[in-house]
């Protein structure tokens, strides 16, 4: 039984990794800012599983409230095995270029409290010198485009971030797990047609938990993305300017 944060917790992906946690028996602790579908969760989690489930609603832009959060998983698992940060907002990037404080916003949300929490987090895990940090960024982070460059650059920095830190904490023996899904079936993007490239939360969750279990690093969900995006990074400039990305 592995001791499990996940912050971020009712959203779509991260609802189902959790439900693949639960029903191997693992203690969860679940954070979101919507206490009623955190409490349909747990309950649904119960059912599955047969380890401990506890919740708590927090806004996560509220930064100087994230080191009590951590503090209070911690004390009620007795103890951290591994985290999930999956929250964040799929930006309107129209709204965006029209307003800065929206940008910064979306920056604050999809990056700076990511890497607030991932501060706090990385110190526990390297002092005890085991477990594993897991973050859901994405393919969007891997070169700016016009339709999302926002939310993009956004997850650049988480991505980037992660790199580093990935790197600091191979020597406590903790391992770092970048996750960057391509087009997931959620809420979130309900708005958007749906194609051959798109997949369902439950995929990816699979090869969260994969990646989780084995020895962290970079990981694309589904794997094709890994070959489609490295195509994209390397379309020159010249040319990546007039495409309608």
């Amino acid at each position: 039984m592995k001791k499990i944060l996940i912050i971020g917790a009712t959203s779509a992906i991260a609802g189902a990794t959790a439900r693949l946690f639960a029903e191997r028996g693992d203690a969860l602790y679940l954070v979101g800012r919507n206490n009623d579908k955190l409490q349909v969760l747990a309950g649904d989690l119960r059912v599955r599983g047969r380890g401990q489930v506890v919740t708590e609603e927090l806004d996560l832009n509220d930064m100087a409230a994230h080191e009590a959060m951590i503090a209070r998983a911690t004390a009620a698992l007795q103890g951290l095995d591994a985290a999930l940060i999956a929250h964040g907002t799929l930006s309107d990037q129209s709204a965006c270029q029209a307003s800065v404080e929206m940008t910064l916003m979306e920056i604050k949300t999809n990056a700076l409290s990511a890497i607030s929490l991932l501060t706090l987090l990385a110190n526990i895990f390297e002092a005890q010198k085991q477990g594993c940090i897991a973050v859901i960024s994405s393919v969007a982070g891997d070169r700016g485009r016009q339709s999302n460059y926002v939310y993009g650059s956004a997850k650049a920095m988480v991505t980037a971030f992660l790199s580093g830190l990935r790197q600091r904490l191979a020597k406590a023996g903790v391992s770092v797990v970048t996750v960057k899904p391509g087009f997931v079936d959620t809420p979130m993007t309900s708005g958007f047609k749906k194609g051959p490239l798109w997949a369902v939360p439950e995929k990816v969750a699979a090869d969260i938990v994969h990646a989780m279990d084995g020895k962290g690093g970079e990981i694309y969900t589904p794997w094709f993305w890994r070959f489609i995006m490295l195509i994209i990074r390397h379309i020159p400039e010249v040319i990546f300017k007039r495409l309608r990305l």
